[in-house]
């Protein structure tokens, strides 16, 4: 029979676009003749909508022309959340059968544990990591300090919280300065370089940081490393991850890897794939990368980043434990060029997920 798939996107952050369109190339990836794709669309208020004709046809929305699930939508589902029920249910009692649940959602409320742990307590498979590695992988500032205590070189910054901001500005434009320019101004928990400004000089720094602090109530000032290289390394696996080859990001027309860059300007960036790198290189990027994947305790997937410096070193960014699957996106460029073309790495996925799902209700920690 074939594995009933729901595949999750949308959500209540300022990434629901960019989980439109990711879902809309997982679910192309799916096979009909293995799966049976069941498209699951999240509105802006939280409401959970059955779309059986799937993003493709859904309306451009407002934020730079790309699709978003309609608030009106019909269709309204919620999760069955009695453990081992394996449901949805609609307002007319009916009931949709679920094996396993693919979130492609970006950001707050999907990639940051939410999601993952309602799917918990309802005891539903899912793809990808856990609560934890997830609260981890979304929370840019605690992973920075994760990382660190586990030997992963990671990019000088200085973490600000919204209340210290509004007390002393001053003290935090002084760490700012003691950090050096330039440098980033970034949501903690946010993903898509929304909300990212790089700030030249302390002139900048204010309308920077309350930029940032629109889309929570902590941010992460980062030292740019000027001169640098952007590379990216995609991890799949649960207890014995594996890392892909690196592809390197060259932005073109934009001051940094930006939103526009990466949505919304077809030549916003060059993605090089395989990195020109030496092999000593990507093979101490591909050791980092499994690293970082396993000090936040992830599963499933994650896209590791990295930043080569003009002498050869490498610092730890970030870890994004649900990358973006867009058709131009990193991480399923990573694995086709590591021999595993699309649409095996989204298969691998669903047999891990499922895996993770069974080792846990053997210990009986999953329902």
């Amino acid at each position: 029979m074939r594995r009933r798939v729901v595949v999750l996107f949308g959500g209540r952050s300022a990434e629901h676009e960019v989980s439109v369109v990711s879902a809309r190339s997982v679910l192309r990836a799916l096979d009909p003749d293995r799966y049976e794709a069941i498209p699951i669309g999240v509105t802006k208020q939280g409401r959970w909508v059955l779309l059986p004709g799937g993003p493709p046809g859904l309306a451009a929305s407002a934020a730079g022309g790309l699709p978003g699930v309609a608030d009106e939508a019909e269709g309204e589902v919620v999760l069955d959340q009695r453990p081992g029920a394996h449901a949805l249910l609609a307002p007319d009692g009916s009931r949709t059968e679920i094996d396993v649940v693919f979130p492609v959602m970006h950001g707050p409320h999907g990639e940051d544990g939410s999601i993952q742990g309602l799917l918990e307590i309802a005891g539903v498979p899912y793809v990808g990591s856990g609560v934890l590695a997830s609260a981890l992988g979304m929370d840019k500032a605690v992973q920075k300090v994760l990382f660190a205590a586990a030997g992963i070189p990671v990019v000088a910054h200085e973490v600000v919280h919204e209340r210290e901001w509004q007390e002393d500005p001053e003290a935090v434009e002084a760490r700012a300065e003691h950090l050096g320019y330039p440098l980033f101004a970034k949501p903690a928990a946010l993903g898509s370089s929304v909300g990212i400004t790089k700030v030249l000089g302390a002139a900048g720094l204010r309308g920077a940081l309350e930029e940032a602090l629109r889309y929570g109530r902590k941010a992460v000032l980062e030292l740019s490393v000027e001169g640098g290289r952007e590379l990216e390394v995609a991890v799949l696996g649960n207890d014995e991850p594996v890392a892909s080859v690196a592809g390197e990001i060259v932005p073109r027309g934009h001051a940094f890897y930006d939103y526009a860059a990466k949505y919304l300007d077809d030549h916003g960036a060059e993605l090089i794939v395989p990195a020109e790198i030496p092999a000593e290189t990507l093979e101490e990027t591909r050791r980092l990368a499994v690293a970082a994947f396993r000090a936040i305790d992830g599963a499933g997937m994650a896209r590791v980043d990295f930043f080569l410096t003009p002498e050869g070193g490498l610092l730890l960014n970030e870890v994004n434990t649900i990358p973006g699957f867009t058709s131009i996106s990193m991480y399923p460029k990573l694995w086709e060029a590591s021999g595993l073309p699309y649409p095996a790495p989204v298969d691998r996925l669903i047999e891990l997920a499922l895996e993770r799902h069974e080792a846990e209700r053997k210990k009986g920690t999953g329902a």
